[in-house]
């Protein structure tokens, strides 16, 4: 054998025998796949706990704990879990952005039998979801490879509760921001049901004062709460009027925690960071679809 070439051999048998490369400190990845919508990577900790992402060094998108549903390690899904206080009786959910399954998994746990619609576009974070992180269908929890948009506006059976979840590597896709998409999302929603919506907040955000402004301008009511500790911000957008202060909502929301057994209070999420986004901003403008993409 040629030195080279022994050489060359030699790296690669090396290669082979050391173990998946770092993703962060303390993480090791297990899975790492170019995908039509760009990278997904998932990384293990060093207390077992599973994280998506979908740049290598790039924010969580999900992180679950294999084997227990009922944790949640990113503080906007404990947060976004507050819209559940307005809906009287969640029976139908729609998840638009399944990750690693996080929040379809919460809620099967707690709500054993609703009907719940998980959606995403990329059918590789769903392999992945059921691969890696416990994510399983059963016959009242389906997975869907879809557009969200494509989905919601395709529903026929609105839902209680809708969540918007879905993130590229940094951001919202932009046909899912627009007053033409959340038109839709209102006409998938009951009369007495909540849209919830997780964006990034305004420092890392320029669209976020246009985004607030478009759901004000499709919905009757609003809610923004802030995440705690992280550049989340939870929206709950409701196809009614239904005032509500601080005191009043975190009430609510401590009610439905407590009646469920949640680990944590949704009381304090929402007492955490409250806006009740009545007033409308005339100098931030709507987000429409361009003229070629209008249906």
């Amino acid at each position: 054998m040629k030195p080279r070439l022994f050489i060359h051999t030699a790296l690669l048998l090396l290669a082979a025998l050391l173990p998946p490369a770092p993703a962060q400190a303390g993480e090791t990845i297990i899975y790492e796949k170019t995908t039509a919508y760009g990278p997904l990577i998932v990384s293990e900790d060093e207390n077992g706990s599973r994280i998506m992402r979908f740049e290598k060094y790039g924010a969580r998108q999900s992180v679950v704990k294999p084997g227990d549903p009922e944790h949640l390690e990113l503080a906007y899904a404990k947060t976004a879990f507050s819209g559940l206080a307005l809906s009287s009786q969640p029976n139908r959910f729609l998840i638009i952005g399944v990750g690693g399954g996080t929040l379809p998994m919460f809620l099967r746990k707690h709500y054993p039998e609703a009907t719940i619609d998980a959606v995403d576009i990329s059918p590789d974070v769903v392999q992945v979801a059921k691969q890696y992180f416990g994510f399983r269908e059963d016959e009242r929890m389906r997975a869907h490879v879809d557009d969200g948009r494509a989905f919601i506006e395709k529903v026929r059976q609105p839902y209680d509760v809708i969540f918007l979840d879905a993130f590229g590597s940094d951001s919202v896709p932009a046909h899912l921001t627009t007053q033409e998409f959340l038109s839709a999302v209102r006409r998938a929603v009951k009369a007495d049901g909540v849209v919830v919506g997780n964006l990034w907040g305004r420092n890392s955000n320029t669209l976020y004062d246009a985004m607030i402004r478009t759901y004000q301008e499709v919905f009757e009511d609003l809610y923004v709460l802030e995440v705690r500790g992280a550049g989340n911000m939870i929206v709950l957008a409701l196809p009614r009027n239904q005032p509500l202060d601080r005191e009043e909502m975190a009430e609510a929301a401590r009610k439905v925690s407590t009646a469920k057994a949640f680990r944590f209070s949704l009381g304090e999420m929402v007492n955490y960071g409250f806006l009740h986004a009545r007033e409308k901003n005339p100098g931030v403008w709507v987000l429409r679809d361009p003229p070629a993409q209008k249906r």
